[in-house]
């Protein structure tokens, strides 16, 4: 038990030391953080990622950060650069480079080769008085107390400081550039998150019939239609107008209740008001509800005519859920 307690004590010191970090960093946030963000935003070159060791791996996440959200980045290993990968950069781009101290070996070598190029350096850097920080166009402030490691020395607070200021640079650049959830969704198609963005119900209810009955269809009727239809439901009309529907659940409360099956008729054990989507609606709000609601199907309406229905099964088999 004390063990587990002093571990759990552990885990908070971590999380406190780096969430203070960051708020400390919001206080670096400058004059010169905000003509990088323009300068980037200005460009008609890409931004090109540098850095070595842990630097590297947060480079390459920002690098993906900034593509998936509209500016074009491209990621060279500090390392390689200085044996032929300096080749990718072309004029015009913006180089970010990313060091803790600001002054490694590799980043001595890497920077004057960078400064004899068109590009403007910047310089993500916790040590603004270090050589990157001097040498740089533009300073990015990370300084930080001290790590979250006991000996301050394993790199966790300098990273989670480096990447938050990557994140804070995406989104600088999104705003500027009104990136949309449109634009988005054409950045990342696949997956439930791309579905999510630009699947409409139209994709879906092209693949079901459309299960209706008139609001007098009997009970023999109206049970073939559910299940013929294989939604689990049906539409009810009346003079050509949605009034209701009826779902297994309605012909199983029915049959409970004792009514009489030979005389039964749909309107009498449909539910009025009927949960709709508009046909043009993306399927995640078919889905958002069908679970704020409690309901596995909703009536996909064109106007004021029944197009089809949406079965919480579909959306499984897309993928959404």
């Amino acid at each position: 038990m004390k063990l587990a307690k002093n571990i759990q004590n552990i885990a908070k010191r971590v999380l406190i030391n780096e969430s203070e970090a960051l708020n400390n960093i919001a206080n670096y946030i400058d004059d010169q953080f905000e003509e990088c963000v323009e300068a980037i935003f200005k460009s008609k070159g890409r931004v090109v990622i540098t850095g070595i060791g842990k630097s590297a791996i947060v480079a390459s996440k920002i690098v993906a950060t900034l593509n998936s959200t509209g500016t074009p980045s491209l990621f060279m290993h500090a390392a390689d650069a200085i044996h032929g990968d300096l080749g990718m950069i072309q004029d015009d781009d913006i180089v970010i480079c990313i060091s803790k101290s600001g002054n490694t070996p590799e980043i001595k070598v890497l920077v004057p080769l960078i400064k004899r190029t068109n590009c403007k350096l910047v310089g993500l850097v916790s040590n603004v008085d270090s050589y990157l920080g001097q040498q740089s166009d533009y300073v990015l402030n990370a300084t930080i107390a001290d790590e979250a490691c006991p000996n301050s020395l394993a790199p966790t607070t300098s990273t989670t400081a480096h990447m938050a200021l990557g994140d804070a640079l995406a989104v600088c650049l999104m705003e500027l550039k009104s990136f949309t959830s449109e634009d988005f969704a054409r950045y990342h198609p696949g997956g439930a998150l791309g579905k999510q963005l630009y699947l409409k119900v139209d994709d879906i209810i092209s693949h079901n019939e459309v299960p209706i009955v008139q609001h007098d269809a009997n009970f023999k009727e109206t049970i073939l239609e559910i299940s013929t239809k294989r939604l689990g439901a049906t539409a009810v009309l009346k003079n050509n107008k949605l009034i209701g529907i009826v779902t297994d659940g309605d012909l199983r409360r029915g049959i409970e209740k004792g009514v009489n099956l030979d005389k039964v008729i749909a309107e009498q054990i449909m539910s009025v008001n009927p949960k709709q989507v508009e046909k043009g609606d993306f399927a995640v709000k078919a889905l958002n509800v069908m679970q704020q609601n409690n309901i596995s199907q909703v009536i996909v309406m064109d106007g004021e005519k029944v197009a089809g229905f949406v079965h919480l099964h579909d959306l499984l088999k897309e993928g959404i859920i």
